[in-house]
């Protein structure tokens, strides 16, 4: 039974997190701006605190899991929203570092999130933990975000910095967003399609945070996505399959540029990072494949 800290832990990976902690009979704790909700959002054991200061120094955190983060693309990248997105990450981990070195009794583990947009556009090019990164923004965002976290393992900490991708739910996430257009048969393609999409399991995901904490040998960056990333053009194919519907209306590059800015390239470039850490210590996808993920988180409740 470990005492476990938890920063994002009402969105959708931090709420499915603590349902699983829970089921193992943790005690966890959630650091929320709303903690009132953090109760109905997370489960009526979870603790919900405003501050790190409610935390008494003499009470011993095994496990800190940093989720926190605003998203990413709900809104184009003005000058506000990306100081907005470099506070909630690199900020906020700073502020829980700063609190995690000064603690009389230091967490075994920070298990704190990032994303695959560390590595940048990555063309069809294969990504490891081990890859090279184009610097763009998202690369310059997750490089400081990781960064303040790494700063735990002067102190004795073991650090993981989880890159994941976009993950696959029934109850919200990127593939919400989708369902819409694709329900009504006029979903297609985003530009030229070839872009990869490192998607994963919401249950895989999950599974992956534990893994990592339960794992004295995990440190450093990992790939949190299937073995199988695909492109675009095949994701939306599936998608089209699985629904039962067609794909067949593209949505051209000049358009989303036109709309979002920036921010466009999240949704024109990709990367094909594989999970090759991970798997190398062993730890089991149960969805590796696209058509079996989308089946389950469509017909099933996560």
């Amino acid at each position: 039974m470990k005492n476990i800290l938890i920063t994002g832990g009402t969105g959708l990976i931090g709420s499915a997190l603590c349902e699983q902690l829970l089921g193992q009979n943790h005690h966890v704790t959630v650091l929320s701006r709303n903690p009132e909700t953090v109760k109905d959002k997370c489960g009526k054991r979870v603790k919900g605190i405003r501050s790190l200061t409610e935390i008494d120094d003499d009470m011993s955190i095994d496990w800190v899991i940093n989720l926190a983060g605003e998203p990413i693309a709900d809104k184009p990248w003005t000058k506000k929203r990306k100081a907005a997105l470099e506070d909630s990450r690199i900020g906020l981990t700073r502020n829980l570092v700063d609190w995690i070195v000064e603690r009389r009794h230091v967490p075994e583990c920070l298990i704190s999130g990032s994303a695959v947009g560390w590595y940048g556009d990555g063309g069809d090019t294969v990504l490891t933990e081990q890859s090279d990164f184009t610097d763009e923004y998202t690369h310059q965002l997750c490089e400081a975000w990781e960064q303040q976290a790494l700063r735990a393992s002067q102190s004795g900490v073991r650090v993981c910095t989880v890159r994941t991708g976009l993950v696959l739910a029934s109850n919200g996430g990127f593939l919400h967003k989708m369902l819409l257009p694709f329900k009504l048969g006029v979903g297609g393609r985003l530009g030229s399609g070839q872009q990869y999409m490192p998607w994963v399991h919401i249950k895989d995901m999950v599974n992956l945070l534990a893994f990592l904490a339960n794992n004295n040998q995990a440190e450093g960056p990992f790939n949190a996505n299937s073995p199988n990333p695909v492109s675009n053009k095949l994701f939306t194919k599936t998608l089209a399959d699985v629904l039962h519907r067609y794909a067949f209306i593209p949505v051209p590059a000049w358009l989303l540029k036109a709309l979002l800015g920036e921010m466009s390239g999240l949704l024109l470039t990709g990367q094909r990072t594989i999970p090759e850490k991970a798997q190398a210590m062993g730890f089991h996808f149960y969805y590796p494949d696209l058509k079996l993920a989308l089946t389950d988180v469509l017909t099933t409740k996560n």
